[in-house]
């Protein structure tokens, strides 16, 4: 998981300005020193605490008094300095009356340093059987390490959020940052800032349209695919409508500024990106959800200790009745339960990386687990994305070679995605083409070329009744006379028919929602045996459709590859992009299947199956332990045995119930996906 944000870390500790705050916690910037320095005083601490327990023989460390005050002054930073933030969190909720996995850890890790810092201060005090033949028990190196793990936890999971600012400035550099402006006959280059309504604009061929306005002289191709997710360019004539950002690909001409900054329909979607990411809840962890009643019970427990020891104990009851309420919140803390979730998800990470999906935001993995609904784009989703030549329909005496040599040598110096496809075909057949002169492009109308002395004209033909309805027909006429058809289509993926019966074997309903005409979008939708289709979509009516499907109660999961379809990733419940596909989608998407391959989502759901059923798992191995040590600790087997809290016994159950969780993490590496 490589940042990129390192860049701006600022010189202290301050977080900048405009650092996200992200589950009540500050920016990672401000979160990493602390971490490491954790990690730096942690470390000597368990090699403090439990070096004579895991090497009795070869450790001989110091004796127990500046054993214990070293623990204390190593561990004190690490508790207040490191885990300040977590210690504002416990605050708050307590104060809110709301309960969540800060409140665990920090009550169980402030119960074992107070605990600890008194037993330094004043262990000679403490009751006989308290004292083990290391003198009174410490817990300093449980404080120091639940605090370190937790703050991993955390950086790794504002990680995963670091996306949003990406997915924004990656759209915002779609917009050229200047513009030809014509006054008085005079063309000057002004910033795109100083663009005002009603400026008269020029755009060469190959440039970028930078503000929404209607075309006033002149003629092109404009390349809408950024907003329409289609691949073929749009002609445009004098009184089109022009988007900013769309790419001007044949002529050049003169249009005038209509809506400019913040109303141009760039700006609109970027608009509609931000809030969709504003708007999506923190991961709810699993971990928060237990704690809402595991916390309550547990310090009910130890109130209740507390109460019973002080009324039946031993005299002076006052100290058993302290020492085991405490006892029995140090070993309530799940030690593991900071390192339930993000053992599991980096495992689970690293594994779906392996199979060529990238998780960029675990919330999108934890909802795939419950997703009902999967809508998918067509254009380079389902289909190639690049239109292909399919059939050839020679008429009036021309072989199928010589039409295609004919058609795709009038075509090579045009840059439309059709005449590219025409081209390659010709290339797929060892054609040798002829060279072109006098080419005209007419934007809608075709082209125009001499080849071998003779008048060659490929434009859109009318559509036969037989004329399967995913494709594009083109007709080919040689000195005006119709020398045949070529028809073109954007090919269904190989493996997309695979994906499709895997995705409803898993109970999944998948829709179709593209920017392509009704005919095409059935057509395709029948031979995939899609659940239903929306066509003729614009960017905003998609994200409109994934919220109205939410609003049905479903779970929403949506996979795009353009930009177009960059603000219904950033609503859906899972946003899933294909690596084939823009910055922007990729940016705004939970998930990105690295080879634009939809069987990738069938290994994505399997993988947030595994992973979630292995938290689950972590959490049950995390509470089962400390439950068990809970009587033991509230000193239920004294009146039968003289046994109190046994500080190996709190040691064994915090170690093994942590090595358990990490054991049973590394287990998903093996999941078959």
């Amino acid at each position: 998981m490589h940042n990129h944000h390192h860049a701006a870390s600022p010189p202290n500790d301050t977080p900048a300005p405009d650092a996200p705050v992200y589950m009540g916690l500050p920016h990672e910037r401000v979160l990493r020193p602390r971490f490491w320095a954790a990690l730096a005083l942690t470390i000597p601490v368990l090699v403090l605490a439990m070096g004579g327990m895991l090497f009795p023989h070869a450790f001989h460390g110091l004796p127990p008094a500046p054993n214990g005050w070293l623990q204390l002054a190593l561990t004190t930073p690490v508790f207040f300095w490191s885990g300040w933030f977590f210690i504002g969190r416990w605050w708050k909720s307590l104060r809110e009356l709301d309960p969540n996995m800060f409140t665990l850890t920090v009550t169980g890790t402030g119960a074992a340093y107070f605990y600890s810092v008194a037993a330094v201060l004043f262990g000679d005090s403490f009751q006989e059987n308290l004292r083990g033949i290391h003198g009174v028990p410490l817990y300093f190196e449980a404080t120091a390490f639940i605090t370190t793990i937790v703050l991993l936890g955390q950086i790794l999971e504002q990680r995963a959020h670091a996306r949003t600012d990406a997915a924004i400035h990656a759209l915002m550099d779609l917009a050229p940052a200047t513009a030809h402006r014509v006054r008085d006959g005079r063309e000057e280059d002004v910033p795109l800032a100083d663009i005002v309504v009603a400026d008269l604009l020029r755009v060469r061929p190959g440039e970028k349209i930078p503000v929404d306005g209607t075309l006033t002289e002149g003629s092109s191709d404009v390349d809408e695919s950024m907003l329409t997710g289609e691949p073929d360019p749009i002609a445009k004539k004098t009184g089109a409508k022009l988007s900013a950002g769309t790419l001007n690909t044949t002529g050049s001409f003169l249009f005038r500024a209509e809506r400019v900054g913040h109303d141009t329909l760039l700006a609109q979607i970027i608009k509609l990106v931000e809030e969709a990411q504003e708007s999506e809840a923190p991961i709810q962890r699993l971990a928060d959800r237990v704690s809402a009643w595991f916390v309550p019970a547990v310090v009910g427990i130890a109130a209740l200790t507390f109460v019973l020891w002080l009324k039946l104990g031993p005299a002076p009851a006052l100290i058993p009745a302290l020492v085991n309420a405490v006892a029995v919140l140090i070993i309530a803390c799940p030690c593991a339960l900071g390192l339930a979730t993000p053992v599991s998800l980096i495992t689970g990470f690293g594994c779906g990386a392996q199979a060529g999906v990238l998780v960029k935001d675990a919330a999108a993995l934890e909802r795939l687990v419950v997703a009902t609904t999967v809508l998918i784009d067509k254009t380079g989703t389902l289909t190639e994305g690049k239109p292909r030549v399919v059939s050839i329909h020679p008429e009036n005496n021309t072989s199928e070679n010589d039409l295609l040599t004919l058609a795709a040598s009038a075509e090579s110096p045009s840059e439309h995605p059709l005449a590219r496809a025409l081209v390659a075909a010709a290339k797929e057949r060892n054609l040798t083409l002829a060279p072109a002169s006098d080419f005209k492009a007419e934007p809608g109308q075709g082209v125009n070329a001499r080849v071998n002395n003779r008048h060659v004209q490929v434009g859109r033909a009318p559509e036969k009744a037989d004329t399967p309805s995913i494709s594009t027909l083109v007709g080919v006429t040689l000195d005006g006379v119709l020398a045949g058809t070529i028809a073109l289509a954007d090919p269904i993926k190989s493996s997309t028919p695979e994906a499709i019966r895997e995705l409803h074997r898993l109970g999944l309903k998948i829709l179709m929602v593209t920017g392509d005409r009704e005919a095409t979008a059935r057509s395709v939708a029948t031979e995939l045996g899609l659940d239903g289709f929306h066509a003729g979509v614009t960017p905003a009516r998609k994200q409109e459709i994934v919220r109205e499907h939410q609003a049905r109660g479903e779970v929403v999961a949506f996979a795009g590859d353009g930009l177009n379809d960059a603000p219904a990733l950033a609503a859906a419940d899972i946003g899933i992009a294909m690596g084939t596909g823009t910055d922007v989608a990729m940016e705004s998407a939970g998930l990105v299947l690295v080879k634009g391959d939809l069987r990738a989502i069938v290994k994505a759901v399997h993988l947030s199956r595994a992973t979630l059923g292995n938290i689950k798992q972590n959490l049950f191995f995390a509470f089962f332990y400390n439950g068990l040590g809970i009587p033991v600790a509230a000193g239920l087997l004294y009146p039968f045995t003289g046994w109190l809290l046994s500080p190996m016994l709190a040691g064994v159950a915090m170690s093994l119930s942590s090595i358990s969780v990490v054991a049973n993490a590394l287990r998903l590496r093996h999941t078959a996906l």
